[in-house]
């Protein structure tokens, strides 16, 4: 019982997994990472005594990209002009309209996934918590649509919708057989605070599936 699956199906509009080598403009991914996944869980149930795994992605609709422009800030307000504010007791002000640039984005239109999970415990898990009481817990906020923050494909602004899934539909033609979509980004590693490393991993796809159950991730 320390593994239990969970299926999730996640749609919307636009969607935007940044590739890390284009440094100024944003350029998506071909589908949703397993980080950006992970993520979506989390949103929907986040505990201490929990942890996500990805098992599988299933791409429900074929994939399309869009070039949009949008406004960015292109500055923040540092930690020291936050202090000093604080001190004198004047607010921190940033200009945005003196920092706004315009920047290109590469996003994918019309998603919709369904994500195969599971999740294990932790030692940070209360003495009352067992993976019963929070498979309970997290299929019942998936089907009232609870959740902890706006779950959203790569940047806030593209919302993710999500409910448990009733079937998983038949594969895009255009993603029949086998895809070797390069490496992508799989998560981060965290075991070091102080030296936060991505790992990567070979997306590959058989007939719209790619299957992370025995990947070998790359730092």
């Amino acid at each position: 019982m320390n593994n239990i699956a969970i299926q999730l199906e996640v749609w919307g509009a636009d969607a935007c997994f940044s590739r890390p080598e284009f440094k100024v403009e944003r350029v998506s991914y071909d589908f949703i990472t397993p980080s950006a996944a992970r993520g979506i869980l989390e949103s929907v149930f986040w505990h201490p005594g929990l942890k996500w795994h990805i098992d599988r992605i299933h791409v429900l609709r074929p994939i399309q990209f869009a070039n949009i422009r949008r406004n960015e800030v292109s500055a923040k307000i540092s930690a020291r002009n936050v202090q000093t504010a604080m001190k004198s007791g004047t607010p921190a002000y940033l200009a945005t309209t003196e920092h706004i640039q315009q920047r290109a984005t590469t996003a994918l239109k019309h998603v919709r996934y369904i994500i195969d999970a599971h999740f294990s415990m932790t030692d940070k898990a209360a003495p009352g918590d067992n993976p019963g009481k929070f498979q309970d817990i997290i299929k019942r906020r998936i089907q009232r649509g609870q959740f902890y923050s706006m779950p959203y494909f790569g940047t806030r602004e593209f919302p993710a919708f999500f409910a448990a899934p009733k079937e998983i539909p038949s594969c895009p033609k255009e993603l029949k057989g086998k895809h070797d979509f390069g490496y992508m980004l799989y998560d981060m590693d965290y075991s070091n605070p102080e030296d936060i490393r991505p790992q990567f991993f070979r997306a590959i796809m058989q007939d719209g599936v790619v299957d992370l159950t025995d990947v070998e991730v790359r730092g």
